[in-house]
């Protein structure tokens, strides 16, 4: 009976993740395709004033750069732009990226090694780009005062040069170069993006040559910016916005509606620099992060451009360069998808991108083991039925507790309905004689619920895991089974899924009140609704974990009747 109501919750916990879903859709819509040519315009400012806020450069009058509009560019015309020289296209093993000559910042990053569909593997997920439908570009320069202005690159704005339209990756390294000078050519920058084989991590490098009477001091900012696209999930919904951190062991999420309330202006624990932090805009499987070297104290900033629905996660810091030298600023751009291991390897806690939620402590070593069954069996659905084992394993004797008890509350099934007809009218003696039953029977009622909800944030915590993997993004199983990020194609495993559901009612002391034993007979029936649309990866786990309850639970009523 217990176990009727665990069921219960359970369904009812669904209900509400679809009645919140619909509830998102509702409130903050998807953006709109645009599918038009028309060539329209986004004002790129990132931050003047932000960038400059409180220190000794600080102006909001019209010292302060601004920033012009750049060209939205279709996606299905980057060759025309290149032929027009105003973007640069460079490709390696895993990337496909196009730099805009205009303040030299990265446009479009198709990610090579991850179509959008199994059926067309020549079509790349774009991570990056700037059509308005799917706006979401990185973006680095400088910002200055006016007495600097003559021999600084206006941000987004100033034309880079580049020795050729096309690079490719053939080598260990592939440095692309962009150069601006000054018109007295006194004064020089280049950035340098450095890419690497087989890595998602592009070093920009900034070099700033000054060869003029005067020292030099402004600020370099890097920043990403983007719209705020909404989740193609209609029930399962994961984390789409930003996220930074503010020291080594420490994270925070900022939505797109916290960046709109500047909460991150108004909150004093981030007003302060931060050494060795990285700031990012997440979303499902895949990030874009600006990771930053200790050395240097970081100022974080957020900016929302109502007009244009473009929010802004960003950081800035002081740099100066003396008369007659050469200085560089290293720093660090990761686009891709979120590899826990490369990503830790490329800075501390940056995989805390991959949205656990508050049971990332038990998470996180069920990701452990699940990567390891991997390297050892090869195909994520058999490690996914193995990891399910060996948890089950883990807690074979709390389910035997849980079990053994409903095992008991099932043998008195008639003799519990007895005392429900003898007591119709007499709830309060009707409840004495329960626990007369119970005393004498020595049976405790609860004993088949608490050991089950020891195990359930185990279970929810596997389930964010397959959620939140993005090794099971079309990872193939067998047999029909090719993609176990998607439904399952002939709702095969939901069907399997609704019979062992079933199968365990049966086993179950059936419940006292009529209701709620009608309520029991259709909750196959909608969980076989809600599974059908879930990830077949999720429903994997969720027929396995039956299956063995089944053949435990079976076993234990058998012993237990014997």
């Amino acid at each position: 009976m217990e176990m009727q109501r665990l069921f219960l919750l359970i369904a009812l916990f669904f209900v509400l993740s679809i009645l919140w879903g619909k509830w998102q859709e509702a409130y903050h819509p998807a953006v709109v395709a645009d599918n038009t040519n028309t060539s329209t315009t986004h004002t790129l400012t990132p931050t003047a004033e932000t960038d400059i806020k409180n220190t000794p450069l600080q102006k909001k009058n019209s010292d302060t750069p601004e920033i012009p509009a750049i060209e939205k560019i279709q996606p299905d015309i980057e060759k025309e732009k290149i032929r027009k020289n105003q973007y640069v296209e460079i490709n390696t093993d895993v990337l496909r990226v196009f730099i805009d000559k205009h303040g030299a910042n990265i446009q479009i990053i198709d990610l090579l090694a991850y179509p959008v569909e199994l059926e067309h593997p020549e079509k790349a997920v774009r991570l990056l780009s700037d059509s308005k439908n799917q706006f979401f570009i990185a973006q680095s320069g400088l910002l200055v005062r006016d007495e600097y202005a003559q021999w600084t690159p206006k941000p987004n704005s100033a034309l880079y040069s580049t020795k050729q339209p096309f690079y490719t990756l053939v080598d260990d390294t592939l440095e692309v170069p962009f150069v601006w000078q000054s018109e007295d050519r006194q004064f020089e920058v280049i950035k340098r993006y450095i890419f690497h084989p087989g890595r998602y991590d592009i070093d920009v490098i900034f070099e700033i040559k000054n060869n003029t009477a005067q020292n030099w001091q402004g600020y370099i900012y890097r920043q990403l910016q983007r719209i705020e696209a909404q989740s193609n999930a209609s029930v399962l919904h994961t984390y789409t916005g930003a996220m930074i951190a503010y020291d080594e062991d420490g994270y925070k999420k900022i939505s797109f509606e916290d960046i709109d309330n500047e909460v991150l202006k108004n909150d004093p624990d981030y007003q302060k620099t931060v050494a060795g932090g990285w700031i990012s805009m997440i979303q499902h499987y895949f990030l874009a992060a600006w990771v930053f070297n200790k050395e240097h104290a970081e100022q974080y900033y957020t900016k929302v451009l109502k007009n244009k629905n473009h929010y802004i996660v960003g950081s800035s810091r002081q740099v100066k360069v003396e008369q007659g030298k050469t200085a560089r600023f290293n720093e660090k751009l990761f686009v891709g998808p979120k590899l826990q291991e490369k990503m830790e390897n490329l800075a501390t806690g940056l995989s805390n991108t991959v949205d656990y939620g508050i049971l990332t402590i038990i998470a996180r070593p069920l990701y452990w083991l699940l990567q390891k069954l991997h390297n050892f069996l090869g195909n994520w659905g058999w490690s996914i039925i193995f990891l399910t084992i060996i948890i089950k394993a883990l807690f074979y004797k709390l389910s035997e507790a849980s079990y053994r008890s409903m095992a008991s509350m099932r043998k008195l099934s008639p003799r519990l309905k007895s005392i429900q007809e003898r007591y119709a009218s007499d709830p309060q003696g009707k409840n004495q004689a329960l626990m007369e039953l119970y005393r004498t029977e020595k049976i405790n009622p609860l004993g088949g619920c608490l050991p089950i909800l020891v195990q359930i944030p185990v279970f929810i915590s596997l389930y964010w895991v397959l959620l939140e993997s993005v090794e099971l993004r079309q990872a193939d199983f067998m047999l029909w089974i090719t993609d176990l990020s998607s439904k399952d194609p002939y709702f095969i495993l939901p069907l399997i899924m609704g019979v062992s559901m079933i199968i365990q009612q049966k086993l179950n002391p059936t419940p006292l009140d009529p209701i709620q034993e009608k309520v029991m007979m259709i909750l196959p029936i909608i969980f076989t609704v809600f599974f059908a649309f879930f990830p077949s990866g999720l429903v994997l786990y969720w027929v396995t974990n039956n299956v063995l309850s089944i053949a435990q639970q079976a076993y234990i009523t058998k012993k237990v009747g014997a």
